[in-house]
């Protein structure tokens, strides 16, 4: 146990060393949702007038929504670094030598959850900025990270499960780009869901995505507190879930290499 939370640790560090490398990339995913939150928060401010909207505050509606949002995107692209050490041949000299396997899997899904609650913090922090309120307080404002960072790990782990048992750049773009919109459309993100056609509300029970908008909301305005536990404990699961079908394509992986 002491071995893997060691190397779990210098990996991580190793991972977030390589990001903050890349300040390009740490601009594009923090300016493309304030982008998002200034355009969208404007072009469709007045969808709160539709009757059964059940908001005040378009932008104070949307907050979440992008939040939850980034987190999808900014993990989904996990799988992008284990294939580029692939590549590279540093995952083979990384199993060359008595470091965790576990902790190869484990230390990549927390630096997707570290990177998706800064995001969250400046995000949430922009949307105030612009009249978004959080009545939940500090509380409220935790539970959303908590969420985000529960939902990032999730997708991070898919991602790099992909990124094992593809080994190709083309194929995880193509997923990606594939699940990534339609995942986000059929939840709240951006409309109510008693103004959604059926069939999506349907689809968006059985989707994390809206588990997370949904409870984030909720959490914002320090509503239902149950309901946002019951949330987290769901997303916590499907992490686990997540993490385990990577682990297994780790192994797979493992036997094929």
């Amino acid at each position: 146990m002491n071995a893997f939370l060691s190397d779990t640790r210098h990996l991580l560090i190793r991972h977030l060393r390589t990001t903050i490398r890349i300040p390009i990339w740490i601009a594009v995913t923090i300016i493309q949702p304030v982008i998002w939150l200034t355009l969208y928060g404007q072009l469709f401010r007045r969808v709160v007038e539709i009757p059964g909207f059940g908001a005040a505050s378009y932008i104070q509606f949307l907050t979440p929504g992008v939040v939850i949002m980034t987190a999808l995107f900014g993990s989904a692209w996990a799988g992008m670094g284990i294939l580029e050490d692939l590549t590279d041949g540093v995952m083979d000299r990384m199993l060359a030598t008595p470091v965790s396997r576990a902790a190869l899997i484990t230390a990549r899904v927390l630096h997707a959850s570290v990177t998706v609650t800064a995001q969250s913090i400046i995000i949430l922090l922009f949307g105030m900025a612009l009249g978004a309120r959080i009545p939940g307080g500090l509380p409220g404002f935790a539970a959303i990270l908590l969420m985000g960072a529960l939902l990032g790990a999730g997708f991070s782990a898919l991602s790099n499960g992909l990124a094992l048992v593809t080994r190709r750049e083309e194929t995880l773009i193509a997923v990606i780009n594939f699940f990534g919109l339609p995942l986000t459309f059929m939840s709240t993100a951006f409309m109510a869901a008693d103004l959604m056609p059926g069939w999506i509300r349907r689809i968006a029970g059985a989707n994390p995505v809206n588990w997370a908008v949904d409870a984030s909301r909720q959490a914002m305005l320090g509503g239902n507190w149950s309901e946002v536990v019951k949330t987290c404990l769901m997303l916590l699961g499907f992490a686990l879930v997540s993490v385990w079908i990577s682990t297994q394509a780790f192994r797979a992986y493992r036997r094929s290499s």
